[in-house]
């Protein structure tokens, strides 16, 4: 029988598990987002941090830019946010407007406040097994399969896709001591697709391709983990479109161990790894 692996309920119980820890601090940790334009999808997701931010009892500091705010600019905001001892994690919403060096902007944030987890120098300590802040989505993988008890030593993991926020880093986590897992990594390109996902035992579909895992690509049994967020056009809704992920769920939902729906799978818990980020830079910034 195939169970769904619920992100909704798991990460209600996490930021449940960091309310009661906040409600004990004296001072709340401190989160600041920084928004450069108008782009619908970045106002959505900041506008969820700081609703969060509020239900959980931590502070935020909004820092909103116009779209034309000049590299320069944007520099010295994020230096601000660097120097001030009441802000315990940044994060600069991408996409960021074209006209500015989006890597550049990322370096530029002190790897102890990147609760993004995107600095190089914390990408490196992930890679290395150190002591970092890991970025959001891939923490967030990890906690659900941890919650379902899902096993991974010794297994056979295919991740499908190389990202920089999702794919690169949950293949070094999940190919560590603590995780032994053996580990695939594809990409749309990889000869023979199909193949190599038939040999998964837990299968990570993060390519950004509409339900470009099929039924036929996936064993009996395995686990699936869908990170894609794909918009199509559905005229039966009210609102005329729906969400995918990057797996066809029908095709496999009768199939497999377990699977991620979308949307109600992955997605949640990203915001909520956010939270967790930033309350252990607060502690770790303190000493405690």
């Amino acid at each position: 029988m195939t169970y769904k692996i619920d992100g909704k309920e798991v990460s209600s119980y996490i930021k449940e598990c960091l309310k009661k820890e906040v409600q004990k601090l004296d001072i709340k940790p401190c989160l600041a987002v920084v928004l450069v334009g108008s782009n619908p999808a970045s106002i959505s997701y900041v506008s969820s941090k700081k609703k969060t931010c509020e239900e959980l009892g931590f502070s935020h500091r909004d820092i909103d830019l116009d779209e034309t705010v000049s590299q320069d600019d944007l520099i010295s905001v994020i230096e601000d946010l660097n120097r001030d001892d009441n802000v315990d994690g940044i994060l600069v919403q991408l996409p960021l407007p074209r006209h500015i060096d989006s890597d550049m902007i990322i370096k530029k944030i002190l790897p102890e406040k990147d609760v993004d987890g995107f600095t190089p120098i914390n990408m490196g300590r992930l890679v290395l097994g150190q002591e970092c802040f890991i970025p959001c989505t891939p923490k967030g993988i990890l906690a659900l399969l941890d919650y379902y008890k899902i096993d991974t030593d010794g297994k056979k993991v295919v991740v499908v896709g190389r990202s920089n926020i999702v794919g690169k880093p949950i293949a070094n986590l999940l190919m560590q001591k603590d995780r032994n897992a053996t580990v695939t990594v594809c990409n749309t390109h990889t000869k023979d697709l199909k193949k190599e996902c038939l040999e998964a035992d837990i299968l990570i579909a993060a390519c950004g391709q509409r339900e470009a895992i099929k039924g036929d690509m996936v064993k009996d049994g395995a686990v699936v983990i869908d990170v894609g967020i794909n918009r199509v056009d559905d005229p039966s809704r009210e609102r005329g479109w729906r969400l995918v992920g990057d797996c066809d769920y029908n095709a496999l939902k009768d199939k497999v161990t377990a699977i991620t729906p979308v949307p109600g799978g992955v997605g949640p818990m990203t915001i909520a790894m956010l939270m967790e980020n930033t309350l252990i830079a607060f502690k770790r910034r303190r000493g405690l």
